[in-house]
C-alpha cells in the first residue's frame, strides 16, 4: 500500500483484513455509545464534548433577547436560517444552561402529523392481546392482557405530547425542520400550541371505568406517567424551538403566536468557537486555514458548519496527504445544481 494510503480502511482490494481494528475513535457528534436511556449523550453531540474549552457559543444581543422573549412570554421561538447554523444546537443550549433536562426532538418529515408528536395508540396489539388472553381462558377478567385497566400499556406519548405533561418547570421541545412537513402541519400545530393541552380520546370514552380515571402511559423518555380523564395539561408551557431553513413559508396565524428568530452566516470567530467546542483546541488549530476557505466559499455557495466539522476532523484523525482534496470533496455546495 502506498505512502498516499495508509490512512484507508477499506481498501477496495477484494480480500478480507483487520483493517477494521485501526479505525479511530468516533467524531464527538457520532459517538452513539453509552446511551442506557433516550436522549442520552445528545447534549455532547449537539453542543460538544469540549465545550467547556469553547466556554459554548456566546449569542449575539438579538439572539439572546429573541430567546429570552420566547421564555417571559411562553410563546415558541421560530428559528430560521441555512443549514448548520446551530438553529438545533439553541434548544440544546437552553436546557444544560437552565437545567431542564434532555431536549424532546420531534424531527419533521412529509409524512409527519399532529398525532405523531402527540401520542400514538396499538390499537393493534391490543386487540392481539384480548384474542390470546380469550384463548388462554381469562377473558375480560382485570389484569388480563388488553384489559380495559391496563390500556396504558398500548399508549406512548410523542415529544410534544411529552412536552405537555404538567411539571413545575418547562421541557425543551425541538420541532426540528417544520418546513419539511405537508401543507397542514403548521395550521394543525395552532390549537395546541396556543392551548398547552390535548385530549386521548381512547382514554376519555373509558375514564369512568378506570381506576380514580386514571391511565400509566409511556412518555417519548421511555418513562410510564399517569393520565387522568384522557387529558394533558401542561402546568409550564414547554420551551419550543421550531426550526426551518427557509424552503417555505408558514401561515401568519403560527407566525403570529411564534417569536421569530432568524441566524445569519457565522463568521470566523462563531466557526472556530463551533469546532473547538467539538474536536478541542489543537483541531481548531490546525484547522484554521479551512475555516478560512469556508467562510470565503460560504459567501457565494451553501454550505453547512456540519461539513465543516467533517473536513476538520477527518484531516485530522486520518492526516491524508491529500489533506486540501479531501476536504473540498466533504464541504460540496448544497445548492449546487442536478
Amino acid at each position: 500500500m502506498t505512502e498516499s494510503s495508509e490512512w484507508l480502511i477499506y481498501r477496495g482490494a477484494g480480500e478480507p483484513h483487520d483493517g477494521i481494528e485501526r479505525l479511530p475513535a468516533p467524531p464527538p457528534w457520532r459517538d452513539f455509545a453509552g446511551r442506557d436511556t433516550p436522549g442520552e449523550g445528545s447534549e455532547d453531540r449537539r453542543l460538544g464534548a469540549h465545550r467547556h474549552l469553547a466556554e459554548l457559543h456566546r449569542p449575539g444581543a438579538e439572539e439572546l433577547e429573541m430567546i429570552n422573549a420566547a421564555l417571559y412570554l411562553r410563546r415558541p421561538l421560530l428559528v430560521t436560517g441555512s443549514p448548520g447554523a446551530g438553529k438545533s444546537t439553541l434548544a440544546h443550549s437552553v436546557a444544560y444552561e437552565l437545567g431542564l433536562g434532555n431536549v424532546l426532538r420531534w424531527s419533521i418529515v412529509s409524512r409527519s402529523a399532529l398525532q405523531d408528536g402527540l401520542y400514538h395508540y396499538d390499537a393493534i396489539a391490543r386487540l392481539q392481546d384480548v384474542q390470546i388472553a380469550a384463548q388462554g381462558g381469562f377473558g375480560k377478567a382485570p389484569g388480563a392482557p388488553g384489559a380495559v385497566e391496563g390500556i396504558g400499556s398500548y399508549i406512548r406519548l410523542g415529544p410534544l405530547g411529552t412536552a405537555l405533561l404538567p411539571s413545575d418547570t418547562p421541557r425543551v421541545l425541538l420541532i426540528d425542520e417544520l418546513d419539511k412537513s405537508d401543507i397542514d402541519l403548521p395550521n394543525d400545530l395552532l390549537n395546541v400550541l396556543e392551548e398547552g393541552e390535548f385530549a386521548i380520546p381512547e382514554l376519555e370514552r373509558i375514564a369512568d371505568r378506570l381506576p380514580d380515571g386514571e391511565a400509566e402511559v409511556l412518555t417519548a423518555d421511555g418513562v410510564k406517567v399517569r393520565v387522568k380523564d384522557g387529558r394533558v395539561r401542561c402546568r409550564a408551557f414547554p420551551f419550543t424551538v421550531l426550526t426551518s431553513n427557509g424552503e417555505r413559508d408558514f401561515p401568519a396565524p403560527l407566525m403570529r403566536r411564534c417569536i421569530h428568530l432568524e441566524l445569519g452566516r457565522p463568521d470566523h470567530n462563531r466557526l472556530a468557537t463551533f469546532v473547538r467546542a467539538h474536536l478541542g483546541d489543537e483541531a481548531a488549530r490546525s484547522g484554521d486555514d479551512l475555516i478560512t476557505r469556508f467562510l470565503e466559499r460560504s459567501r457565494s455557495e451553501l454550505l453547512a458548519a456540519d461539513q465543516l466539522l467533517n473536513a476538520i476532523y477527518l484531516t485530522d484523525a486520518a492526516a491524508p496527504p491529500s489533506r486540501d482534496r479531501l476536504a473540498d470533496l466533504l464541504v460540496q455546495r448544497l445548492d449546487r445544481p442536478r
